[in-house]
């Protein structure tokens, strides 16, 4: 997130696409709660009508893959309407003509005959949006998990920086993170493009400081991503290690995820629980849960935070950090030599810059917020309040393209999957509490109960969900949540997985998987 959470408060105008915050970053979605009681505006663009519609002053029913198309109708209507922040624009950012030229283009009426938005309410989107002193861009993964997914956050980019709402309070642009640390495994250097702190593998000097550090000579190319991984199980890689994640459950494309991971010789997984990735490896070793573990976490506003053991770890399980050192020095791969989480951070943050000002014995309070470059700096709650670190910033000229699937005779049903506020991912954790199976013991599909009565459905009945990669036996839900001629699930429940059918496209630059569209044929089960 570009600013902290205390902003979700502060803003005159909140543009919420692609997020369904209420439940899945439900505590959160409460500080913005309080702004719309006191009276702030609410623009809310997702293809169903989510409990945060039902708050919004201003709700755009986009088509699911079709927010490119949305984001460029609203551009059209800024340039227009002449509400570009020229002060901002003219010190801050490049490329302003090229973009306005381009988006002259993309007319709300353009817009509204791909996404199904009436082209009034995006003029208005736009208007509000851009008119407001303090307006602020909050999305989750209904942005990324596309094809086009970098398309869609650089659109929302270009929105932001246009309008000039970034770098002040009740501002900014705002993803928020989909797990307690995934922010900060990309910190820590788990993306196959960046060493720790975001310092990109191919840049020379980034390749010889780390050489220094590890003792060895480094590609200068990334790494492969887990889909590049997947498609050479058997053939080129022969051996996974899978730490803390549900493989089989969540990733899309089921049959091919099964049919990869079992041509490897060899799988180990770490976690706490036998998920059902878990009961295809050759070995498990045993991690230590939150309660039984000391280290950090970095949140979705970039706060460093220390995490302790308020108990012994049960049975054998160790650290994640530590089984990672004991096999590395089973390997004889030299570098691995910890002691304790402390000895990793502060060694995390000797080579990444934005950790550069604390140490282990600094975070106690979880008082700082990256970047911290150097001793005594107070940390960074607001990004780009002095500017933006590499200069300008630079309008990215985008078009729109179509999903990896369309609607066709075979296939005439979109589906869009998501999360459900009682049940957490795969449930590994959700799923073994008697509470939260007692509220929702089961996944179903949402349906349209026009479509429910047009596809010869009955509420609570069984549907036969079938896509180009596979077929689930699911629940009807009757709901007009969901448009006509697009149905919804979660992926969250084994026992119906949803991923069987997803898998249609990822997007080329990040390899994030279209999971938020694929095509599908609904009938009576």
């Amino acid at each position: 997130m570009s600013n902290p959470l205390s902003d979700l408060e502060k803003a005159d105008v909140y543009f919420c696409i692609g997020t369904n915050m209420t439940e899945a970053h439900p505590v959160a979605a409460t500080r913005m709660k309080k702004a719309l009681a006191r009276g702030s505006k609410l623009i809310v663009a997702d293809p169903r009508f989510i409990k945060l519609a039902e708050l919004a002053d201003l709700y755009l029913p986009l088509r699911v893959g079709t927010d490119v198309a949305l984001l460029l109708g609203m551009a059209h209507v800024i340039v227009r309407e002449n509400l570009i922040a020229h002060q901002f624009v003219a010190e801050k950012t490049a490329g302003i003509d090229e973009y306005i030229e381009h988006v002259k283009k993309f007319t709300p009426e353009w817009a509204s005959e791909i996404t199904g938005v009436p082209a009034k309410d995006i003029e208005t989107a736009a208007i509000m949006y851009a008119s407001a002193d303090k307006a602020s861009i909050y999305y989750t993964l209904g942005i990324t998990e596309h094809i086009c997914g970098v398309d869609n956050v650089q659109s929302l980019s270009n929105l932001a920086l246009m309008t000039g709402h970034l770098g002040r309070e009740g501002c900014g642009i705002n993803p928020l993170r989909g797990q307690n640390n995934i922010q900060g495994a990309g910190d820590a250097g788990a993306a196959p493009s960046d060493y720790p702190g975001y310092q990109n593998v191919g840049k020379p000097e980034n390749k010889e400081k780390f050489e220094k550090l590890y003792g060895r000579k480094l590609d200068a190319e990334r790494g492969i991503t887990k889909v590049t991984a997947l498609e050479q199980c058997g053939d080129g890689i022969h051996a996974f290690l899978i730490d803390g994640e549900n493989t089989l459950v969540s990733d899309p494309n089921r049959e091919h995820t099964e049919h990869a991971l079992k041509q490897l010789d060899h799988l180990v997984v770490i976690d706490i629980f036998l998920t059902e990735t878990a009961q295809m490896a050759d070995v498990v070793l045993p991690a230590t849960s939150w309660g039984e573990t000391d280290g950090t976490l970095v949140n979705t506003e970039r706060r460093v935070q220390r995490v302790r053991a308020a108990v012994n770890p049960v049975g054998e399980a160790k650290p994640d950090w530590e089984i990672l050192s004991m096999l590395a020095n089973a390997m004889s791969i030299p570098g691995f030599e910890y002691d304790s989480a402390k000895e990793v951070f502060n060694e995390l943050c000797s080579v990444a810059t934005i950790y550069a000002g604390i140490d282990w014995d600094m975070i106690d309070d979880g008082q700082y917020q990256w970047p911290v470059p150097y001793k005594g700096h107070p940390g960074t709650p607001r990004l780009h309040e002095d500017g933006f670190s590499h200069g300008k910033a630079i309008f990215k000229v985008i078009g729109y393209r179509d999903p990896a699937e369309v609607v066709d005779d075979e296939y005439p049903v979109w589906l869009t999957t998501g999360r459900r506020l009682q049940n957490y991912h795969t449930r590994t954790q959700t799923g073994r509490s008697a509470g939260i199976e007692y509220l929702a013991p089961e996944e179903y599909l949402e349906v349209n109960p026009d479509n429910v009565a047009r596809w010869g459905l009955t509420d609570g009945g069984w549907a036969k969900v079938t896509s180009r990669r596979g077929e689930v036996r699911i629940k009807v839900k009757s709901t007009p949540r969901s448009p006509k001629g697009t149905v919804f699930a979660s992926f969250s429940f084994a026992e119906t997985p949803i991923n069987n059918l997803t898998g249609s496209g990822y997007d080329p630059n990040t390899h994030t998987a279209e999971l938020k569209v694929c095509t599908v044929r609904v009938e009576p089960a």
